[in-house]
């Protein structure tokens, strides 16, 4: 979402004005949490294709009047329109992020805000998997996502248009092959979608086509095409509907972008194209009153602050709960006059600078580097703040695990993993390559334990994974191997499963190999774990009949393990700003135990003829909470600790010796 532009050689376009407005709105309120617009996020949608217009209508003009396109001048018009307020609010955002963020979450800002000033932020949050739809901790600087796209794509975009206009000999020649590029960008959008949908939505070779499709527009418009002025207004109003759908229609759910981004990008450009021809009751009125100028006018600003505005406010507060609508509507409101003055005192004022304008093009290119070393400076600066804080008291704590927990109320100078490193306590099956990604349908089976030793298999999703140090623990003090066959998002039960709203394939597969393999070479117990907070997302039915048909397909004895409790947000972050009182990052034992789901299981485990072993009682009373004895509990919001479920081990052993017992004497009734 980048700066307006000067208006094009045709003369100023108050309807392109008013349609920064809808967009910047749509998103604003999105992010605000309004309930009835689900779908404001593709006002960035519309934001591509408006670029994408205006800057191919930029490079018509000055090919037509100079004959070429000249780079420099083209790079440094743009880093003057689109840098300057850029970082001027990423500096603001890391300092007020030094004031008020969680210690442990100015690490991340850091990293985020360098990448961001190195104009790459679309490409870190691709890499870490970022959910744009769903991020429960958002980056503070998620929203330079779009930037980062468009920065990219006006890098490439001249180059690719005067190679192209080189070998067109006409208008038209230039939209064919134009057209093919724009083809192609959608069809690798729509096809890694349904892959690895961060990369999608986040990378440029498969969102370019949205602004590629604004400049097929403007070389469509250049050419003279226009619409009938008969038609030119239902075009225009059923644009403005197709947006207002979008934005009222699609939600998280949405499978985006997709196929569905065709939508809003397809929208924009009715509207676009219907303002190029002069006709009565187009939408151009409606969208060039004073009000839509005002805020088409300082949208790139309204949009650059109202991020931060609101996701500081929540990281002060916790991402457990998010802010009440009336108050991030109040701080939205509060953006509108802080946008104003950074429109007013940055973005016009260095955009339109003589000193800059009159000079060679290398000032400004250079002025750019320096903003960008400068803004890396303040967020190493502030990293280096956050990493010298001491994140423990000075008091010790025990290191027993009982029943009930002897939960710590303040984060204790021996405590254990480091609260920097509670992240990367993992079991060690991850580096062991023993979890299978979201791609693989291998089923390794990784054995742990001497091969020759009666078996243990571990089946489940990353969840089963977590528990691996305390199943391991407990197989090894009663002679067992373990078998571990976990994956990625996988759940151990016997129906279909959909990861970022397309089908996840490759469960299915990787499930089907599991069973086949546990039917040829039955163990002696089978463990299941998984994520119960998935229950959420199909049923509690579809939760029960999934288990029941995993039971029934398994030869072997079978014991359900009770999910670990589900805090909804990462402790640790909560923790770094509440050492005397870690109670504030707890959750109610009722939450977080999904009892609902533990009924189903127990229900269905009793009619299967299989066993139920329920931990809970090592975790919560009536809170759950995040420290228990001197040990972290969770690495994340519900994934355990390698430390504390290797703790878990000798309970886990005791719940499961008579079942072992009953499944040895089994055994040897059918031998």
């Amino acid at each position: 979402m980048t700066a307006p532009d000067a208006a094009p050689p045709a003369g100023f376009r108050g309807d392109i004005q008013g349609l920064r407005a809808v967009a910047v709105g749509a998103v604003v309120l999105y992010h605000a949490g309004v309930p009835f617009l689900p779908g404001g996020f593709v006002g960035v949608d519309v934001f591509f294709v408006i670029s994408g217009f205006l800057i191919t209508t930029h490079l018509l003009a000055e090919l037509d009047r100079e004959g070429r396109v000249k780079f420099a001048r083209f790079y440094a018009r743009r880093a003057r329109r689109i840098l300057p307020a850029a970082f001027v609010v990423l500096a603001a955002s890391v300092v007020a992020a030094l004031i008020w963020y969680p210690p442990l979450l100015v690490a991340e800002v850091w990293k985020d805000a360098v990448a961001t000033a190195l104009y790459v932020p679309n490409y870190l949050f691709a890499v870490e998997g970022t959910d744009y739809l769903a991020e429960q901790t958002p980056s503070l600087f998620q929203h330079y996502w779009s930037l980062g796209i468009e920065e990219q794509f006006y890098l490439v975009w001249p180059l690719v248009f005067a190679v192209a206009a080189g070998f067109a000999r006409t208008r038209r020649a230039l939209i064919v092959l134009l057209g093919g590029l724009v083809a192609a960008s959608f069809v690798a959008g729509a096809l890694v979608t349904f892959t690895d949908q961060p990369w999608a939505f986040f990378s440029l070779p498969t969102r370019a086509w949205e602004l590629g499709a604004g400049g097929l527009l403007a070389v469509a418009v250049s050419r003279g095409i226009r619409l009938p002025a008969r038609l030119a207004p239902v075009a225009g109003w059923v644009g403005l509907a197709g947006i207002v759908a979008a934005i009222v229609l699609f939600d998280g759910d949405t499978v985006f972008p997709g196929v569905a981004a065709a939508l809003p990008v397809a929208a924009t450009m009715l509207v676009i194209v219907a303002g190029s021809t002069r006709a009565r009751w187009a939408p151009t009125a409606a969208l060039s009153t004073r009000g839509m100028l005002f805020i088409g006018a300082i949208s790139y600003s309204l949009y650059l602050v109202h991020w931060p505005a609101l996701v500081v406010p929540q990281a002060a507060s916790g991402f457990t709960s998010p802010l009440p609508l009336g108050v991030a509507l109040g701080i939205v409101a509060l953006c509108v006059p802080v946008a104003w003055v950074l429109h007013r005192l940055v973005e016009d004022p260095v955009r339109r600078a003589p000193w800059l304008v009159a000079a060679r093009p290398r000032r400004t290119l250079l002025a750019a580097l320096a903003g960008s070393a400068a803004c890396i400076l303040v967020a190493s600066a502030a990293g280096v703040a956050a990493a010298a804080e001491p994140l423990r008291t000075a008091e010790r704590a025990s290191s027993a695990v009982t029943a009930p927990p002897a939960a710590t109320s303040f984060v204790p100078a021996n405590v254990t993993p480091d609260l920097r490193e509670v992240g990367e306590d993992e079991p060690v099956i991850y580096a062991d390559d023993c979890v299978d990604d979201y791609h693989s349908a291998e089923a390794k089976g990784c054995v742990y334990g001497d091969a020759d030793a009666p078996r243990i298999v571990l089946y489940g999703d990353s969840h089963a994974a977590s528990w691996f140090p305390a199943v391991a623990g407990a197989a090894e003090a009663k002679g067992y191997a373990v078998q571990v066959f976990t994956k990625a998002s996988c759940r151990s039960l016997e129906m279909a499963q959909e990861r970022d709203g397309v089908p996840y394939v490759s469960c299915d597969r990787w499930r089907a190999k599991v069973l086949e393999t546990l039917r040829d070479d039955p163990p002696e117990l089978v463990i299941l774990a998984n994520y119960a907070a998935a229950a959420d997302n199909v049923g509690a039915d579809a939760w029960g009949e999934g288990l029941s048909g995993t039971l029934g397909a398994i030869d072997a004895p079978v014991v359900v393990l009770a999910d670990s409790p589900d805090l909804r947000s990462a402790p640790a972050v909560c923790l770094s700003a509440h050492l005397r009182d870690t109670a504030q990052c707890g959750a109610p034992a009722d939450e977080a135990l999904r009892p609902e789901v533990r009924a189903i299981e127990r229900d269905v485990a009793a009619a299967e003829g299989a066993e139920v072993v329920d931990l809970a009682r090592f975790f919560c009373q009536d809170t759950c909470e995040p420290i228990i004895g001197d040990t972290v509990v969770y690495r994340d919001a519900h994934h355990l600790t390698a430390t504390f479920s290797a703790k878990l081990a000798p309970p886990l052993a005791r719940e499961l010796a008579p079942i072992l017992e009953r499944a040895g004497a089994g055994q040897s009734s059918r031998r």
